[in-house]
């Protein structure tokens, strides 16, 4: 599942060849995603100059003078800059065309969504329930300390809920947690303030390396670029289960949580 560093490469990668640009037509190829595309979003976009694009957690905000066009990739989908000339493959379902360059969604699993939001996006329905981004100041380890007491749930489900903070999924609550050296399955209303402070520390270290290798690629995750993510490259504990700790050599541990893998170091984290 595209996860906040691949949507934050995404936003980065198309920005740059469609801010300012206006829209020049719209092919909804699949109406039918998470939610039915609005009937009426060839009519909304119509010669409509793209201001901007925002993300607010794993949500693209694709600014218009009418409204905003929210955007989520849902399991399998990306967002690629295209020429006129690339035909659609089965599962392109939407193309944005500003000029010569088409915006195309491609969507495998469609649980995606395009939908149009008129208004505060901060207060629709599906962003406003959501907690700090990651990577602001309003995410702290004073923060996340206070948000923490007499929480019983696993720290690693804490940080990994949306209301808390919005983002850390569940490679990069894995990677996150070895780094600061917290078990996962430990009790969130046990941490201390240091815990705290090391959490988000490591949350936001790993949240930017990722951006800068360009999102993680582990089944079908491009940029907008159609180009891959590297961060997989460098992981320590996701996807390692059995294999030596890279601080102590002990066999890593896996263990389900949520119905995710959870991989840690018996020795390392406490």
């Amino acid at each position: 599942m595209p996860e906040l560093p691949e949507v934050e490469t995404t936003l980065r990668g198309i920005a740059p060849h469609i801010t300012g640009r206006a829209v020049t037509g719209v092919v909804v190829r699949q109406p039918k995603l998470r939610w039915p595309i609005p009937d009426n979003l060839t009519e909304l976009l119509h010669q409509q100059p793209l201001s901007g694009i925002s993300r607010r957690g794993k949500y693209l905000l694709l600014h218009f003078p009418g409204g905003i066009l929210l955007i989520h990739l849902g399991m399998s989908g990306s967002l690629r800059i295209v020429t006129e000339a690339m035909p659609a493959l089965f599962h392109d379902h939407v193309d944005l065309a500003f000029g010569e360059v088409i915006l195309r969604y491609c969507d495998p699993r469609r649980f995606g969504c395009l939908l149009w939001v008129e208004g505060d996006p901060q207060e629709y329905a599906l962003l406003r329930h959501l907690g700090p981004e990651p990577l602001t100041e309003a995410f702290s380890g004073e923060y996340l300390y206070e948000r923490s007491r007499k929480r019983n749930l696993p720290v690693k489900q804490f940080i990994m809920t949306n209301d808390i903070v919005v983002g850390v999924g569940n490679i990069y609550a894995n990677e996150s947690l070895f780094m600061a050296r917290i078990k996962p399955i430990r009790k969130a209303g046990s941490l201390t303030r240091k815990n705290c402070d090391d959490l988000v520390r490591d949350i936001k270290f790993v949240l930017e390396r990722s951006i800068t290798q360009g999102g993680t690629t582990l089944r079908d995750f491009v940029g907008g670029d159609g180009k891959p993510g590297y961060f997989q490259q460098q992981l320590l504990v996701y996807g390692r289960a059995g294999k030596p700790c890279p601080e102590c050599s002990k066999p890593l541990k896996e263990v389900r949580m949520g119905g995710r893998s959870t991989v840690y170091c018996t020795d390392c984290q406490r």
